[in-house]
């Protein structure tokens, strides 16, 4: 890649924006379209260009939006048509895009299509989901679902079970139905017809299922296959996203991102080529899957931190592998991970902001496209002060019912702490624009428990601090902006066995940048043999001490090679 064929997603910084937790503006305790609008100027300062929007689609929210009833209306909780109308078009005035999040590996069981499905065998929406008959009197096979239990539920109307990998109220599509396949493409062109700037589109590697739907291999300890094993990056799934590519995606100068559960560095070289046939990256789950438990059965519920040497290596292999062949996401947040800075820093009060900035550093200067969470930018923590009754996310719910009422696997109180550690709704608590009421987010009950540390983590703190997270992450993002060499340079890693910090190089064709990052809060001294004439781009400490290195400190230098 050259600087002169760089395209425009490859330099872009992304804001993703949980709307339900974003801003009220009616005081509903939900937070809405209105409330995005409210501070687009918040996200033009930050420097992102584009907003990537959870789904507002028409839900009735047994997964928080993620179970689609009419991908062509807005959820009322989030305002209406005009209303977004009206968003992407303030947007777009400030030069921002706007990315829609598209569920269309499965939909709502309220959905039209899914109400005509189940109505009878014979009905032609009937295989727009997936229906087999009972094997000896249970499920067709024995996947387990991602949110705990089995993947299929019994349909007494018609005596058959349908899949569904999510919640049962999230039958998935059958994408062997061409059909259903155009129906979906007639619906991404509306959207884009109606001036969108792309798709994130969920758990797209799951789109294909196997052929005769085998069982999937059981984990030690557990009682169902692994339906992601069994399913993901399916053998037509190349297939669809290319038919995709002809019929929707070729049609605007779109970004695309997939959300690919189970993707392999090979699987991902196809699904983000850069000949462009289709997606333009992927987010992979590798690295953020390094920490999860060391017993199969309990998943990812844990409490231990990942080992440097082996993030190392992950993030490394996706850098190398991928360079000059595909495209990289760059991501530690979003709305199912927790808090980046809770779980790779530390939210402890001194080493919180200084930590925060070290996170921000590693991730800013890969290869990729970086996404920034929303709260990311401001050091937001994890939610320690959420307890049982708190928590409104199914899979938190689902782990409690299963893992520890019904099949014994943990106590409660164990699971708490890895829930507090790894839960989804570290990340869905509101954002926290001020110390007033509700940290500003609402006048009315907040859907969710607020982090009750938002006094201390806020907007208006960050935005009134020279030093504070906010205005470091701005210059991240202004870096990548003016530098090629964030965008194009080659990455090396040193010292891959280094537990303690994580230094690369990014290599360009006159120039290099050496970024340095300490993971401790201990002090190190370290020599990377930095050249005289070197000047530091970035770094989370006034002044450099050369080869010493305190607690969480990053930087970056910039030489001639």
């Amino acid at each position: 890649m050259t600087k002169e064929n760089i395209k425009w997603w490859q330099k872009a910084v992304v804001y993703q924006i949980y709307p339900r937790s974003f801003q009220d503006s009616n005081n509903d305790g939900i937070g809405d379209l209105k409330g995005v609008e409210q501070h687009l100027d918040y996200v033009k300062k930050l420097g992102a260009d584009v907003i990537w929007l959870n789904p507002v689609y028409n839900s009735p929210n047994k997964d928080n939006g993620y179970d689609i009833s009419d991908y062509q209306s807005i959820n009322p909780e989030f305002g209406d048509m005009a209303q977004f109308d009206h968003l992407l078009a303030e947007a777009h005035e400030r030069g921002l895009k706007i990315v829609m999040d598209l569920v269309i590996n499965h939909s709502s069981d309220q959905h039209k299509w899914f109400i005509e499905s189940r109505s009878s065998k014979d009905n032609d929406k009937r295989d727009f989901y997936i229906w087999r008959d009972p094997v000896d009197g249970h499920e067709p096979n024995n996947w387990g679902s991602f949110f705990s239990g089995p993947a299929w539920k019994f349909d007494e109307k018609t005596g058959q079970y349908y899949l569904h990998l999510f919640a049962e109220g999230q039958p998935d599509l059958n994408w062997a139905n061409p059909k259903m396949r155009e129906t979906i493409w007639n619906m991404m062109n509306w959207w884009v017809d109606k001036g969108i700037d792309g798709f994130r589109m969920d758990v797209i590697s799951l789109i294909s299922k196997p052929d005769g739907l085998p069982d999937g291999k059981v984990p030690e300890g557990d009682i169902y296959g692994n339906s992601n094993r069994a399913v993901a990056n399916g053998p037509h799934v190349h297939e669809y996203l290319q038919e995709m590519r002809n019929k929707v995606l070729n049609n605007a100068d779109i970004m695309t991102v997939g959300e690919a559960s189970g993707v392999d560095i090979e699987n991902a070289k196809e699904y983000a080529s850069n000949d462009g046939k289709e997606l333009n990256m992927v987010f992979q789950f590798e690295h953020v899957e390094l920490d999860g438990n060391p017993d199969p059965a309990l998943g990812k519920w844990y409490d231990q931190r990942v080992s440097l040497p082996k993030l190392k290596e992950n993030l490394s292999k996706w850098q190398y592998e991928l360079d000059g062949k595909a495209w990289n996401s760059l991501y530690w947040n979003n709305h199912d991970q927790p808090r980046a800075v809770s779980r790779y820093g530390s939210d402890k009060p001194e080493f919180r902001v200084v930590s925060a900035k070290m996170v921000g550093t590693l991730l800013h200067f890969m290869q990729g496209t970086p996404y920034i969470y929303q709260g990311e930018e401001i050091g937001m923590t994890n939610a320690y002060n959420l307890g049982w009754d708190d928590f409104n996310d199914i899979e938190i719910l689902n782990a409690r019912e299963y893992l520890v009422n019904k099949d014994h696997l943990i106590d409660d109180d164990t699971l708490l702490r890895y829930v507090h550690y790894k839960g989804r709704d570290n990340a869905r608590t509101p954002m926290q624009w001020t110390a007033g009421k509700n940290a500003g987010f609402t006048d009315g009950t907040p859907w969710l428990k607020m982090n009750d540390n938002f006094g201390e983590i806020n907007v208006e703190e960050a935005l009134a601090d020279k030093d504070s997270v906010f205005y470091y992450y701005q210059k991240l993002i202004q870096l990548r902006h003016e530098l090629p060499i964030i965008t194009t340079g080659h990455y090396q890693l040193l010292d891959p066995e280094d537990e303690e910090v994580y230094t690369y190089k990014r290599i360009g064709d006159d120039e290099e940048l050496l970024v340095i990052n300490n993971f401790t809060e201990s002090e190190q001294s370290r020599d990377y043999g930095v050249p005289a004439n070197a000047e530091i781009l970035i770094s989370n400490y006034p002044d450099d001490q050369g080869t010493t290195l305190r607690p969480f400190e990053a930087k970056v230098y910039r030489y001639k090679n």
